[in-house]
């Protein structure tokens, strides 16, 4: 008997995993598909029950894992998928109950195996990843490594704020770590060591949101510290346009990830406002406003650290308030990170990093400046860890008062007098010395020599016989086309695992196939020593069974353009691409391996081009710049 519970074709194509034109097919083809139940005539919906007993009786059905059964029973709740997570996380959180009557109740045995196999805070996180994953571009999220760098930078805190809190991935990277050392020792993860208690306050304007955040942060303070777990205050208000209570209390740390770009933010209601110590935010500068908001709620001598949008540090409409930062010390420095880190994901973000005048340490003479993504002579960006690190014992030293060396292109600290100019331009790549160029006539002759050597190398490798593997009949019309497999059904054979960014942390080892889903790059294979990294959006892993798949065949054939074609889905403006429904030649091994020694000559030759575009634009700007300068004679 069903138990009510409605799924959607993509649901159906889930649990298959087939992508959705299967399930459209299937309805026209089989005449005891079941019939919608619900939804609309564009959408219909169908009772989960039915759908699994035709693809059981079908052979098309393999058992789901507990935590996609409970994923399918939130999504298909009567109240909404969001409202069913809040009261699921409230019953692991012993906050509520699901009577057998609820609509939730048939999830309380599956909720309870979730708890007792992970634990009930890991087994929230794990739904909210899900959550999070199915509605990507209704919230803006924090990354987890951007946040714990903000957390390092702010250093520990008895009192932590964050006025935009989302679903409190800010707040949980400086609470109390379980699995840091006492208050002897550090906490490597930028938040408190265990055992110091910590106060966290939120704000957050939807309702929702600030739900999920109060239940993360109760679930991770019920097994935090031996001083008594953190306490937690989430607040369901618009932080801007809020006034603070008249005992509010004032904070040792913000940490803030405010929306970027709002122009709906107040300016005309709040033009009086007393945070506006630093002058009144223009209308499209809203990320001022958060600023001066984070300033005001700090104690003296307090620090904030905010994300924010390059622009920040250049509009012209910001020059007034930006100098009043700088003129009465607010802010201690600018740091541009590489993009990446956090959408939208094409820019290189800033971190600003603030002190409430009044404390200890006194006003700041010169601000410091980082670019962490300028190193232009690595050929590689360095890892996020280094990254990380770099950026944190540049601030630590310069907050310490000691001197930051400088690095051309990368980090100086300069006097705020220098930067006090008509337009108090604080981007840091505006500042900061170039790198070097290599235009000296030994490092041009370095450079060309390299070209030259890729160059033959790249000859070499054009010259590769174009006929097929031998013994091996070319696919195509000069050929009997090879039976195929779709990812998704070597998948559920064994023949490699499917991984996605974001449902779990995923780290890339030697022999992995990465793929992007959104049609842009290529997939490549990880090759030995290059392992270990975590996987991002919007990023795919297939991890082969070598004694099933060689590697190197299942890139190239993955990178067909028919291939790519047909599981392309141009539902949007951006085609992004089914994974499982990308077909594989079902060969022998050792033909495979045949296939996969062309397809990675092919990716050599695709990397040595590349390369040889590189060098040369190097070369080229090189002798532009060594004879404009003098440094390379015209001879």
């Amino acid at each position: 008997m069903s138990d009510g519970t409605e799924v959607t074709a993509a649901a159906i194509a889930r649990l298959a995993g087939v992508g959705r034109a299967a399930v459209s097919n299937w309805r026209r083809r089989y005449a005891d598909f079941p019939r919608p139940v619900g939804g609309t005539e564009t959408s219909p919906t169908f009772s989960l029950a039915q759908v699994e007993s035709w693809l059981r009786d079908q052979g098309k059905l393999a058992e789901a894992p507990l935590r996609e059964r409970v994923r399918r029973r939130l999504e298909s709740a009567p109240e909404g998928y969001g409202p069913a997570l809040v009261r699921a996380g409230e019953h692991l959180a012993g906050l509520g109950e699901l009577p057998a009557g609820d609509p939730l109740g048939e999830a309380r045995r599956e909720l309870g195996l979730m708890a007792a196999q992970a634990g009930p805070t890991a087994a929230f996180e794990q739904l909210l990843a899900d959550y999070f994953d199915a509605n990507p571009r209704q919230y803006a999220r924090t990354p987890q490594p951007t946040a714990a760098l903000m957390a390092r930078l702010a250093g520990p805190g008895e009192a932590v704020l964050d006025p935009a809190c989302g679903s409190a991935e800010l707040l949980l990277a400086a609470s109390p770590d379980p699995e840091a050392p006492g208050p002897s020792g550090g906490a490597p993860s930028g938040g408190a060591p265990s055992g110091v208690r910590v106060a966290l306050h939120g704000q957050e304007s939807d309702p929702l949101l600030a739900r999920l955040a109060a239940l993360r942060l109760t679930l991770r303070a019920a097994g935090t510290g031996r001083a008594g777990p953190p306490a937690v205050d989430v607040r369901t208000e618009d932080a801007l346009r809020t006034e603070p209570a008249a005992d509010a209390p004032l904070v040792t740390t913000v940490l803030c990830h405010p929306p970027f770009n709002e122009r709906n933010w107040g300016h005309d209601e709040l033009a009086y406002d007393p945070r506006w110590t630093y002058g009144l935010p223009a209308r499209t500068d809203s990320e001022l406003a958060w600023v001066q908001h984070a300033l005001s709620r700090l104690r003296p001598g307090g620090t904030a650290v905010l994300l924010l949008p390059p622009a920040v540090a250049a509009r012209r409409t910001g020059r007034r308030v930006r100098a009043a930062l700088l003129r009465k010390g607010a802010l201690r420095a600018v740091l541009a990170l590489p993009p990446g880190a956090a959408a939208p994901h094409g820019l290189p973000l800033h971190l600003w990093v603030l002190r409430k005048p009044g404390g200890t340490s006194g006003a700041a003479s010169r601000l410091l400046l980082m670019d962490a993504g300028g190193r232009a002579e690595d050929e590689e960006p360095p890892s996020w860890e280094r990254t990380a690190d770099a950026v944190v014992a540049a601030w630590r030293a310069h907050d310490a008062g000691r001197s930051v060396p400088e690095e051309p292109g990368v980090c100086a600290t300069l006097p705020v007098i220098d930067l006090l100019d008509d337009e108090v331009d604080l981007s840091p790549a505006r500042h900061l010395l170039p790198g070097g160029t290599g235009t000296d006539a030994a490092a041009l002759a370095s450079v060309r020599a390299d070209l030259e050597r890729t160059l033959r190398r790249t000859l070499e490798l054009s010259g590769a016989d174009t006929s097929a593997p031998e013994g091996e009949q070319p696919p195509g019309p000069a050929g009997a086309a090879l039976p195929e497999a779709t990812v998704g059904e070597l998948a559920r054979s064994g023949a490699l695992e499917v991984h996605t960014a974001g449902a779990e942390p995923v780290t890339t080892a030697p022999g992995d196939v990465v793929l992007p889903v959104t049609g842009r790059g290529a997939a490549h294979v990880v090759a030995e020593g290059e392992g270990g990294a975590r996987l991002g959006k919007p990023l795919c892993l297939l991890r082969p069974d070598p004694t099933a798949l060689d590697p190197w065949f299942v890139v190239g054939f993955l990178r067909s353009t028919a291939n790519t074609r047909q599981a392309s889905s141009y539902a949007s403006s951006a085609s992004r691409i089914d994974v499982r429904r990308l077909r594989l030649p079902r060969l022998p091994l050792e033909r495979q391996r045949a296939y996969g020694e062309r397809f990675r000559r092919l990716a050599e030759f695709e990397a040595a081009l590349r390369r040889v575009g590189e060098l040369g634009e190097e070369f080229v700007q090189g002798m532009f710049d060594g004879l404009a300068d003098g440094t390379v004679p015209p001879s």
